[in-house]
């Protein structure tokens, strides 16, 4: 090129370069170096400025500066710097006067404004500027028209709305897709607003169908948005508007097909789940082939998008058979080599769920996964490994860990931690393959990593100890290594109790002493108390290490940690006498090989084993609340009974307690730690007494300690004039019935108010009423019915009719004056329910198993119930809540996805009336033929007669 022929390549390099250098900031430069234009604002400013609103010389010819004031007005209340009614309404005529410029910017601005501000400006003052809107809704200009639509979707209210109803619906079919857009957006946001304008936009239902014809892409996105929104309660609607539109084939927006990919699948997962679909999608009803077949023809769209949603939502659907989801996993495995990372990405993450419940089906993609292995991005590299952990077969683990031993150390820590728990996983799958799994795992923790990582590790390796018992030992000595060299105090503490939980039940427990005792000497405090607590748990488990243990344990009775200066002189104390009384005994050298060798274990009376291994009868929290009820109970203090766990009140537990922190991370029966290590204790609430308020009343306070009080069952409607509710309090010898009454009427006062309660019951008897002497108006006031057990009398079910008795003196509103003399009421009332199940506190035990053992079956009772519930969850939950016990060791709730695939077993323990302790499993099996829940319960108690009372209570 010329150098005379104007712009030369050299020219247009350099205007290039000047322009980056003028927008470019500095590298070195910080976040302060950059001036915002709208910092130190000043409200009284601003205002000043906007006074140009009113000067139609500066709006005609200065629209950039009424801009820039709008701005800064925007700006001010943006950010805190609210105005005031007067200066909101000031500023708010002065920008309705910009509607006289025809600058597209200005004006852009001031619809921009209106809408912003509408919602504190004072409702009178903006009805002002709806005629302006309107006027805009109707000129030439499409983008005028478009804004004054959104903006007054935004503060027209049902009654205008329908003034205008005539303009939006026109705008909806118009031919200019920005309207039509603006339009539909609107009557999306109005539908939402209330009922009222809910029921305008439903008359458009005509107008949005015609707008889904609209060639315009975006404008058939929002037709069939708000489509959705009209019809989205009524079923039938919905299946006819799917069926229509994916026959039609008329919709050429892929954002559109979608939608309506997305509206399918969620009218098929409602078909299996209200139970009008099982088995095949193919062989189903019109609509579930239809709908399939729909699904199913998306996956051949040209759109990446509309293909992904249609295999994204066909792997979702709910009991697909594996034929089925063929076609999708097909074209998934397409996209797992597409050159654009976020269709990888999403492709991936598809299959990895997918391969949670077919992994046969996902394996065929092991091939084009392992090659993601080294993809650049690490969360795809990631999904890829975690996926084929899932799918891949035995003979692949060997290559997969070589594969996945050299990607871990390159990627972050949250990304080991998803790929530990799969490990774990692939554990459980090929148990056979075990020590390879933990060795791996074992190495890693050897290496650099931060503290989840390493925690998740350790809880994965404790997790296959209980599920896979053969990888006990092995693991054990991979976690003594680790704490040999483990800077995370948690963790070592961690290791410590489970190494005195489960190292004493091993083949060779000495082996570990070692490790432990190394410990007490190089670690800080909190550890060397672990470590004294676990040596403490070998030698009262194992007699023939307790006198090597207690040499040791004496080296740190001068320790300068309290706490561990205090285990270690307990443990000392209990062992010293324990070897007196309890000498061990060792086998004799010339013993005969053949003969059955002395077990290695405490005998029974064992001291050291009933201190050091035997836990409280309850947890800290229920002694806590023990306490606290029993000091609470009148004359408790003055009492000569002697305070012991077993004369303490019983409390209840109403909500199941944890039996793991999270997947995978069991820590040990040590609650407290596994909290403490998991980072997700809960917040303790204050626990408030129920029984407060019958100890408040003398008369009442002396029948006696309160054994349990039921959670409040409503006898009336929540909107009727006289709320009230029942709240049963169970004694010994009687339960005592509180009634909160709630008086909703304002123009009453009610005096004197009781609750008759009457029932045909040959073991309960009413024996007094306390009343509520006087409840005003939107008071809650207690009143009492006591209701005595007949001796003798065998406990069973009853119902009782419960009538409000009470005056009312009508009183004035205003003043609360009474106005008349009283006079008596009756307020029918729902009836009553005492049930066996009221008897009984939900209290748990420590060990299920081994008190399930202990109890015996000299009472056991033995059922068998044909449930009727369609599934197994309903039928766990009307177990727990027919027996009112106690769920324990996790067993209150099936795993999500396992409902009705295998029997379920459930363990229940609580305390009956009078301190008899009862326990119960019960196995819930969902029949084949989906004809119900068929129940088997064993019930086990020190009486006979109790254990067949908790047998009864199934109905």
């Amino acid at each position: 090129m010329a150098e005379g022929d104007g712009l030369t390549m050299n020219n247009l390099l350099s205007e290039v370069q000047g322009a980056l250098d003028k927008f470019k900031l500095e590298d070195e430069g910080g976040p302060n170096d950059y001036y915002s234009p709208y910092a130190n604002l000043e409200k009284a400013a601003v205002l000043q400025e906007a006074r140009c609103f009113h000067d139609p010389t500066a709006v005609r010819e200065s629209p950039r500066k009424c801009c820039t004031v709008i701005a800064q007005l925007l700006h001010l209340t943006n950010t805190g710097q609210y105005m005031n009614s007067a200066e909101a309404t000031e500023v708010f005529f002065g920008v309705t006067k910009l509607f006289m410029s025809d600058d597209a910017s200005l004006r852009r601005m001031v619809y921009l404004f209106i809408k912003d501000v509408a919602e504190t400006c004072n409702p009178d003052d903006v009805i002002i500027v709806t005629s302006s809107l309107t006027k805009d809704m109707t000129c030439d200009v499409d983008l005028y028209r478009a804004n004054a639509l959104r903006v007054l979707a935004r503060i027209v209210d049902a009654a205008m709305l329908g003034a205008i109803e005539r303009y939006v619906k026109q705008a909806v079919v118009d031919s200019s897709g920005q309207v039509s857009s603006a339009a539909l957006v609107s009557a999306t946001h109005l539908f939402e607003r209330n009922e009222e304008s809910a029921a305008i936009v439903k008359r458009w239902i005509s107008e949005t169908t015609e707008a889904t014809t609209s060639p315009n892409e975006m404008v058939q996105f929002h037709a069939m948005q708000l489509l959705y929104q009209i019809k989205k309660h009524d079923r039938l609607g919905m299946q006819k508007l799917v069926t229509q539109f994916s026959q039609r084939n008329t919709l050429r927006s892929p954002l559109a097909l979608v939608l309506l990919v997305r509206y399918t699948a969620k009218l098929l997962t409602d078909e299996v789940a209200e139970g009008r679909q099982s088995g095949s999608f193919q062989n189903g009803t019109n609509f579930s082939r239809a709908g399939y077949a729909f699904l199913e023809a998306s996956l051949r769209h040209k759109s990446e998008m509309v293909v992904y949603e249609a295999a994204k939502s066909i792997c979702a659907l709910p009991n697909i058979e594996p034929q089925e989801l063929s076609p999708a996993v097909n074209v998934l495995q397409l996209f797992l080599s597409s050159p654009k990372p976020a269709v990888r990405f999403a492709a991936i993450k598809t299959v990895s769920q997918v391969a949670v419940n077919y992994p046969r089906i996902v394996s065929k993609c092991n091939e084009d996964l392992e090659a993601l292995i080294a993809d650049a991005n690490r969360s795809i590299a990631t999904l890829a490994i975690t996926t084929l952990l899932k799918t891949g077969s035995e003979n692949s683990v060997d290559r997969l860990l070589k594969q996945i031993s050299v990607f871990l150390s390159e990627i972050p820590d949250e990304y080991k931690v998803t790929i530990v728990k799969s490990i774990q996983r692939l554990c459980l799958t090929y148990p056979a393959k075990h020590r390879v799994l933990v060795g791996f795992l074992s190495n890693f923790l050897r290496e650099e990593g931060g503290f989840e990582f390493k925690r998740s590790i350790v809880n994965s390796i404790v997790s296959l100890m209980k599920q896979v018992p053969e990888t006990t030992e092995g693991s054990l000595l991979h976690l003594c290594e680790f704490i040999e060299d483990c800077e995370f105090t948690m963790l070592s503490t961690q290791i410590l109790h489970l190494l005195g939980e489960l190292g004493p039940g091993t083949s060779a427990p000495a082996r570990y002493i070692r490790f432990i005792y190394n410990r007490v000497i190089l670690e800080n405090s909190a550890v060397r108390a672990a470590a004294v607590g676990a040596l403490s748990k070998f030698a009262a488990r194992c007699p023939s290490l307790r006198s090597s243990i207690l040499t040791l344990l004496k080296r740190s009775l001068d320790d300068e940690d309290d706490e561990t200066r205090d285990r270690a002189s307990v443990a000392v104390s209990v062992l010293k006498e324990a070897m007196e009384e309890f000498p061990y005994l060792a086998p004799a050298e010339d013993a005969d090989p053949d003969e059955e060798p002395v077990p290695d274990e405490p005998q029974a009376g064992d001291p050291a084993a009933f201190v050091l291994l035997q836990g409280l009868p309850m947890s800290f929290d229920r002694l806590d609340r023990s306490i606290r009820a029993y000091v609470k109970t009148p004359a408790a203090m003055d009492s000569p009974e002697q305070l012991t766990l077993s004369t303490l009140p019983i409390v209840e537990e109403y909500e199941e307690p944890d039996s793991a922190v999270d997947e995978g991370d069991d820590i040990g029966a040590d609650a407290a730690l596994a909290a403490a290590v998991s980072g997700k204790e809960k917040e303790k609430k204050e626990v408030v007494d129920p029984a407060a308020a019958v100890y408040a009343i003398p008369e009442l306070a002396a029948l006696g300690r309160v054994f349990r009080s039921s959670p409040p069952t409503a006898l009336s409607e929540e909107e009727a004039e006289y709320v009230v509710t029942c709240v049963k309090h169970v004694l010994p010898e009687h339960i005592i019935l509180q009634f909160p009454i709630q008086n909703t009427l304002e123009d009453q006062r009610l005096v004197n108010c009781t609750v008759t309660v009457e029932g045909d019951s040959e073991c309960f008897e009413v024996a007094g009423e306390v009343a509520a002497e006087s409840i005003k108006y939107g008071e809650t006031v207690n009143a009492f019915t006591v209701i005595s057990r007949i001796p003798d009398a065998p406990l069973a079910p009853c119902n009782f009719e419960c009538v409000l008795n009470f005056g009312v003196i009508q009183v004035d509103p205003k003043s609360g004056e009474d106005e008349s003399d009283p006079f008596e009421e009756e307020y029918p009332l729902e009836e009553l329910e005492i049930a066996t199940s009221d008897f009984m506190a939900k209290v748990s035990v420590p060990d299920f198993r081994s008190s399930w053992e202990m109890v015996g079956n000299a009472n056991e009772v033995l059922e068998k119930f044909a449930l009727q519930f369609k599934k197994q969850e309903d039928a766990v939950a009307a177990v727990i809540d027919f027996l009112g016990m106690q769920p324990c060791d996790g067993t209150g709730h099936i795993k999500p996805g396992e409902g009705g695939k295998k029997p379920h077993m459930l363990h229940l323990s609580g305390v009956f009336v009078g301190g008899t302790n009862v326990l119960a499993r019960a196995q819930v099996a969902a029949q084949g033929d989906a004809s119900g829940v068929l129940l088997k319960i064993a019930v086990r108690s020190d009486d006979p007669d109790v254990s067949r009372m908790v047998a009864d209570c199934i109905r």
